[in-house]
């Protein structure tokens, strides 16, 4: 779901060590690539497509995605789950600015809207018309965010143990742990892995992402697991790099 990172924030130094004899020229700023990435999704016995494009939107990036079924499995199926999240990039990694969730796929239909209001240290968001208000106490990540934020933290080395995450009317608090390296093959190839499992303290669900470097760590395996089983799989099937000039997929 990004591994970008402070864009244009050395701009405006001084190039101080152009005129020193051997001087070596720092390395360009890690930045998140525009790109479209579609997986195989497997819920129990249902099979389903997760596309997301992710496009560059003035200083920050728009993130879309869409899960809907397929095969047989839209006999027994209707609906799709939409998200997209605009977050941007700063000295403390990635800070999302609005979310918004449209579910009706699932048992019972959920509109979900989210705008994080930083300065003010608080979301104001919206659950099915209901109006929600949540405090903003240091970084706090959407559903979707927090797979860049993840993906970026790999990237400078800089991983964490514990991650905040805001799922409809929860404050999740996250605890993170490397699980380990591994070989994973998917439609889209055959990757070495690194495997980072986050989910709630002494919970049941946990969620594995096996996250690939050579595509900067994008993950190339999703799992969501319950009492060790595997709940849900995605698979990456198609992987898109988009160019920098792509015209930024519009908000749900």
């Amino acid at each position: 779901m990004a591994a970008d990172v402070r864009p244009g924030l050395f701009a405006g130094l001084p190039l101080l060590l152009l005129p020193v004899l051997n001087a070596t020229a720092a390395p360009p700023p890690i930045t998140l690539k525009p790109h479209r990435v579609e997986y195989n999704v497997e819920i129990s016995i249902l099979n389903g497509r997760l596309t997301t494009v992710v496009t560059a939107v003035g200083d920050g990036f728009m993130a879309n995605s869409i899960i809907v079924p397929v095969g047989f499995s839209k006999v027994v199926a209707h609906g799709s789950i939409q998200e997209s999240s605009f977050f941007l990039v700063d000295e403390q990694g990635v800070r999302p600015e609005r979310y918004r969730s449209v579910d009706t796929l699932s048992t019972e239909d959920q509109t979900v809207t989210f705008d994080f209001k930083w300065a003010a240290h608080r979301v104001e968001g919206m659950i099915n018309g209901e109006p929600i208000t949540f405090p903003l106490d240091g970084r706090v990540h959407d559903r979707v965010s927090i797979q860049y934020e993840l993906m970026l933290d790999l990237l400078t080395g800089e991983a964490k143990d514990k991650y905040v995450m805001l799922d409809g009317d929860e404050l999740k608090h996250l605890e993170v742990k490397n699980i380990g390296s591994r070989t994973v093959k998917v439609p889209y190839g055959t990757f070495e892995a690194v495997g980072i499992q986050h989910g709630e303290k002494d919970s049941s669900r946990v969620t594995v992402l096996w996250c690939a470097k050579e595509l900067d760590y994008l993950p190339v395996v999703i799992e969501q697991l319950r009492d060790g089983e595997v709940h849900v799989r995605a698979s990456l099937a198609e992987y898109e790099l988009l160019p920098e000039t792509e015209e930024a997929a519009a908000p749900l």
